[in-house]
């Protein structure tokens, strides 16, 4: 009668940053700081403390540069590109500024300065350096690829579809703009052109491992878990350390009804990532399922400690205390929940159980009318139920 409620298998975002593979880095006299940026972004998930020395040996090299020849417009835009990898983002933009300044006509410099604007939110900015760096050059494929991101931020994902198939149309091979059109038409619930999207992106390049997690999201949606399953694999195989995967993994063995799959991947989750409250509660949920109430129980009061004001796990907790007779403290729990949120439906609903169960039905009845008033169906049969055991039609 009590239904455990599943969060969204989604991740935060769908998208690739467009700072991980859009800086245009130009060429200029000393291609060894050039090729230590180049190493710098090849390493950006290794060392952290490795990658900042290098990226401040670039920085030194690229100012001494500059000292030298105060018109280098090239180490102005490479140097800005190396802040912009720091998150030092007003300095990237000072340099693309000074850049701009020496020669108005550097598309390159725009189009860093664009994703300096992105990087800090500032998208309508960021639009119009993309803007410019077109109108300099209209076959610059990275600047539709990037100008994509910024409308899909904005939530025109009309227009950044527009953008990433222009972007592939100036480069087929471009798997990021399909990678990142197929993100839009999976959100739109297009989960056919997604797919066909992932598909030639992985078609291009199989060992990029974010379109087959966007394309496992969409067979999930899609209700095809096994190969949503086969996708999140093939994802673990290039990059053995990505919680999210394992996350959705567990959600889509969870759909199978396959509990303890799915609570090992939680717990593989949890230890990359011990913060991620939705792990705690789908866990808290595949171990409700496996009747394991304590287990259960446990994880959604770590996914509530995590996140007080979590009201399905206070909802499902206060389900799990019900399924073990503790009333009183299932309806704390709902009653939790509907503090949280006054219009949750579903905490009034299996509050209204509890307090029959308790035999208070001028309480469950209270309850019962509050869902009727928001528009929800009281649960089937559970009236009947309620009406038998109050004496009362309503």
């Amino acid at each position: 009668m009590m239904d455990i409620q599943k969060k969204e298998s989604f991740k935060g975002t769908l998208l690739v940053s467009s700072m991980v593979v859009c800086l245009f880095l130009t060429g200029c006299g000393n291609n060894s700081v050039d090729r230590s940026i180049r190493e710098a972004i090849s390493k950006e998930k290794g060392e952290y403390d490795q990658v900042i020395s290098v990226y401040n040996r670039a920085i030194s090299n690229y100012t001494r540069a500059i000292a030298i020849n105060p018109k280098d417009i090239k180490s102005y835009n490479n140097r800005g590109n190396v802040y912009n990898r720091k998150g030092e983002y007003d300095l990237a933009i000072a340099d693309y500024n000074k850049a701009i300044e020496i020669n108005p006509r550097f598309a390159e410099a725009y189009g860093n300065r664009g994703i300096a604007y992105d990087a800090k939110g500032q998208y309508d900015l960021a639009i119009s350096d993309y803007n410019k760096a077109i109108e300099i050059n209209p076959g610059f494929a990275m600047a539709y690829y990037n100008r994509g991101d910024a409308y899909d931020s904005k939530g025109d994902p009309d227009q950044a579809i527009s953008d990433y198939t222009k972007a592939i149309e100036i480069d087929p091979k471009d798997i990021k703009s399909y990678n990142n059109r197929g993100n839009i038409y999976n959100r739109k619930g297009e989960y056919d052109r997604a797919i066909s999207d992932y598909d030639k992106a992985l078609e291009i390049n199989p060992g990029f491992d974010d379109p087959y997690f966007n394309r496992g999201l969409a067979y999930n949606r899609k209700g095809e878990y096994d190969r949503a399953i086969s996708d999140y694999t093939k994802a673990l195989e290039i990059d053995p350390n990505d919680a999210d995967v394992y996350y959705n993994r567990g959600l889509a063995y969870s759909e199978k009804g396959e509990y303890g799959r799915a609570i090992s991947d939680y717990n593989k989750t949890l230890e990359i990532n011990p913060g991620l409250g939705m792990a705690y509660y789908n866990r808290g949920d595949a171990y409700d399922k496996k009747g394991e109430y304590d287990r259960a129980i446990s994880d959604y009061s770590k996914a509530i400690e995590i996140d007080p004001k979590d009201i399905k796990s206070y909802n499902n907790r206060g389900i799990t205390y019900g399924k073990k007779g503790r009333y009183d403290l299932a309806i704390l729990d709902f009653s939790k929940a509907i503090e949280i949120n006054p219009k949750y439906a579903k905490a009034y609903n299996d509050r209204a159980v509890g307090y029959c169960i308790k035999g208070e039905y001028d309480k469950a009845w209270e309850d019962v009318h509050k869902v009727q008033s928001l528009g929800y169906q009281v649960y089937p049969g559970f009236l009947k139920t309620l009406r038998e055991a109050s004496g009362r039609e309503r």
